[in-house]
């Protein structure tokens, strides 16, 4: 048995708490917001988790020191707006080598630097990993068939998260690849504003299989440039957490596209969906990091003409048709004539 902290009180974290205490370890949840944690001490339940209950012996707490101090591991599950913030809060009480896994996806867009590169610039002696793949809350809660992959500097802390996490219904790869995976989880939410832009728009299942196709493209040769592995994007965190953000309900992405492309302001769908939709945050980020690594990022350019010009969506699709003709895979060569 472990003891693992869970800093952050949303339905992703306490999904990750319930399977880690299904799995037999001894858990903590902390949060910042004093509401949240009566909520959860109350009702053993969150409220965006309708039905999963949490055990009696779970800890609930505000108290940084009491959260982590003596913890074996922690996950660090707070929004992506929120990783300096709560990196900062809980620097004194990281011990040299803790392990610390993060499981939010961003990029911050002042700095450019990914989730676990602001945990490693605030907190330098500690050991950070990530966790990512196709994973919402929804279904990992209530114990549907999962597989994520871990990112870590060494396949010892890899092995030491796959094995706390894994179970029956909760598969864990390992990849030394943390950066690919940070991108991958990271952008994939601006293509999901993508997809469900089309989909509020009354288009169909083409152009959803496009934005998704083209989306992973435009993903990878950011990510490739920038240091991360093709085959990284290739697996469960690039085109399998793409596929699932784009296409499932549960994704928050999804349905604040949905919402601009019926014709909704970015502030009111996200005033509508009621939870942080990381793609917002992650598109401008996207767009910097397309210029200063020189990478041509059409369907990423368009979703922030939309969320930030106030730019129709019709008109940014039109665009994308309508641009110059291309050849599919440029690398490959044509026959001889």
């Amino acid at each position: 048995m472990a003891k693992v902290s869970i800093l952050g009180g949303g339905s992703w974290g306490i999904a990750l708490a319930v399977l880690l205490h299904n799995n037999g370890h001894e858990i903590t949840i902390w949060s910042a917001l004093e509401s949240e944690i009566e909520m959860l001490r109350e009702k053993h339940e969150h409220k965006m988790l309708p039905g999963v209950k949490l055990a009696e012996d779970m800890i609930f707490t505000t108290d940084e020191m009491e959260a982590v101090c003596g913890r074996d591991l922690v996950v660090m599950a707070v929004a992506s707006s929120y990783t300096r913030a709560t990196a900062e809060r809980f620097k004194p009480f990281i011990y040299p080598t803790q392990k610390i896994v993060n499981v939010a996806k961003g990029i911050e867009e002042n700095t450019l630097l990914t989730l676990c590169q602001i945990i490693e610039s605030v907190i330098p002696q500690a050991d950070v990993a990530v966790l990512s793949g196709p994973s919402h809350a929804e279904e990992v809660s209530r114990g549907l068939p999962t597989t994520v992959v871990v990112g870590a500097k060494t396949r010892e802390t890899a092995e030491y998260i796959q094995n706390l996490f894994m179970n029956e219904v909760f598969r864990v790869y390992i990849s030394p690849d943390i950066l690919g995976i940070e991108l991958g989880g990271s952008l994939k939410n601006v293509v999901a504003l993508a997809a469900g832009i089309a989909d509020g728009l009354g288009y169909g299942d083409n152009s959803k299989a496009a934005l998704i196709t083209r989306g992973i493209t435009e993903i990878a040769r950011l990510g490739t440039v920038m240091g991360g592995k093709f085959e990284t994007f290739c697996g469960l965190t690039g085109i399998g957490d793409l596929i699932v953000t784009c296409a499932s309900m549960h994704s928050r992405n999804r349905r604040a596209g949905i919402l601009i492309g019926q014709g909704k302001t970015c502030d009111e769908a996200m005033a509508e969906v009621q939870m942080v939709v990381e793609g917002v945050y992650s598109a401008k980020a996207a767009m910097q990091l397309a210029e200063k690594y020189h990478v041509s990022l059409p369907i990423i350019e368009q979703v922030n003409a939309v969320l930030f010009d106030g730019k129709n969506a019709e008109t940014a699709v039109k665009e994308l048709m309508l641009r110059d003709k291309k050849v599919e895979v440029p690398a490959f060569p044509w026959p001889e004539e």
